[in-house]
């Protein structure tokens, strides 16, 4: 195969990896948008609505080190496959909800499934990927969190008006099942089955022992949480301190993910260009990071900008930038450190921290908007901070970026 055509054929790849995470945070976006309507309706509290948030990270956190080690046994094929068949279910299942306990026990459905999206994308990345172009790839498929988080208050609103809030979910579950077919049809894995197989020789205990393993699982742990916040709780911030209303939240949120997709793709050029101009693979990843992190810090300052709606969102979309570039680096730290065979599980391994300590979080800034009387400021102030110090957290882990001795 000719070296266009082989380029035309993985950036394709990323093509679908892209639309897979795209329609991914779709089904985890509807809830936080339909929120307002649906907890009025329910008569959720701030707690309720955190728990359910809860037990979506809950199953998100237990499958996730499962789904990576699936995918590197079966194969992103098939084990992409099977996941997205859960969680299209899973996003389906909310429309049947009539209990609080039911739409908890249909975010932790979708949980199970959407584990697995992120092992399997970054193990095809390095699957198709040379080092040097994964970061980008990385950041074009990750860009799809942002679009779908962008897509869903300009289609939703719309659906939920109607036909009802229901059908909301009902629509973006079947968007994944197109993917599915699109998948299943196309799709073949480089290499035949030889690098799933490859994986059995790679265990948890191996890549447990490794530093580089444990720098991307607290970089994870650190920062997801404060993404599970943007996506979860922006549309009740934005209602709760500046009265915008559901069918107002297009603008203000298109901004923001429009904002956080350039920083997605524009974080994994970053390294890409650096090591074109000599810097070397360390450094270079290292200082994309410190940008991205770097760009979250202003968000501290939400709260001081005089009840002035578009100051606000300019600062939040800055934030939004930084961690979806810092997002495509971190990720790529994980093919950075480990041979191929191993991604996924180190994807996994990663995933899960970010989960539990978004698990963590969720409760937690529930019970305290409950108690605070929605006082958003701390928590936009420890947005702001957890980036720098989970860089910190990486180098002193990680000083160098390599993959392990053979």
């Amino acid at each position: 195969m000719s070296g266009d055509r082989t380029s035309r054929l993985r950036w394709a790849v990323c093509g679908l990896l892209f639309f897979a995470t795209t329609v991914n945070y779709m089904d985890r976006q509807v809830l936080g948008l339909l929120k307002p309507v649906v907890a009025r309706e329910m008569g959720w509290t701030e707690a309720d609505y955190g728990w359910i948030v809860f037990s979506f990270q809950l199953a998100y956190a237990l499958m996730m080190p499962v789904a990576g080690r699936v995918v590197d046994r079966l194969g992103t094929r098939l084990g992409y496959a099977l996941a997205v068949a859960v969680w299209s279910a899973a996003a389906m299942a909310h429309s049947l909800a009539r209990t609080t306990a039911q739409f908890a026990a249909a975010r932790f459905g979708l949980g199970l499934g959407e584990a697995a999206n992120f092992p399997a994308a970054v193990r095809t990345v390095a699957d198709w990927f040379p080092p040097r172009e994964r970061a980008l790839a990385t950041g074009v498929f990750n860009s799809g969190s942002n679009l779908g988080a962008l897509l869903t208050p300009l289609v939703i609103p719309a659906i939920a008006m109607r036909f009802g809030w229901r059908a909301g979910f009902v629509a973006t579950g079947g968007l994944d099942l197109v993917w599915l077919a699109v998948w299943l049809i196309w799709y073949r894995q480089p290499g035949g089955t030889k690098a799933a197989v490859e994986a059995a020789g790679v265990g948890y205990g191996s890549v447990l022992r490794r530093r580089g393993t444990w720098a991307f699982l607290l970089g994870k742990f650190m920062t997801d949480p404060v993404w599970w916040f943007y996506l979860f709780w922006l549309p009740g911030f934005l209602h709760a301190k500046y009265g915008v209303r559901l069918t107002e939240m297009g603008p203000p949120l298109v901004a923001i993910y429009l904002a956080a997709d350039v920083g997605s793709v524009a974080g994994g050029w970053v390294p890409g260009r650096l090591m074109g101009r000599g810097w070397g693979l360390n450094a270079a990843r290292k200082t994309a990071m410190l940008i991205c992190a770097l760009a979250t810090v202003p968000v501290a300052m939400v709260m001081v900008t005089g009840g002035k709606l578009w100051m606000t969102v300019g600062l939040i979309a800055l934030a939004a930038a930084g961690h979806q570039g810092w997002s495509a680096n971190l990720y790529t730290v994980a093919s950075d450190t480990s041979e191929r065979s191993a991604v996924a599980s180190v994807v996994g391994l990663g995933g899960m921290g970010g989960a539990v300590g978004g698990m963590l979080a969720a409760p937690a800034v529930g019970y305290w908007l409950d108690v605070s009387h929605e006082a958003y400021g701390p928590l936009f102030a420890v947005a702001g901070s957890a980036y720098l110090l989970a860089l910190g957290v990486i180098q002193t882990l990680a000083p160098r970026l390599e993959p392990p001795a053979d």
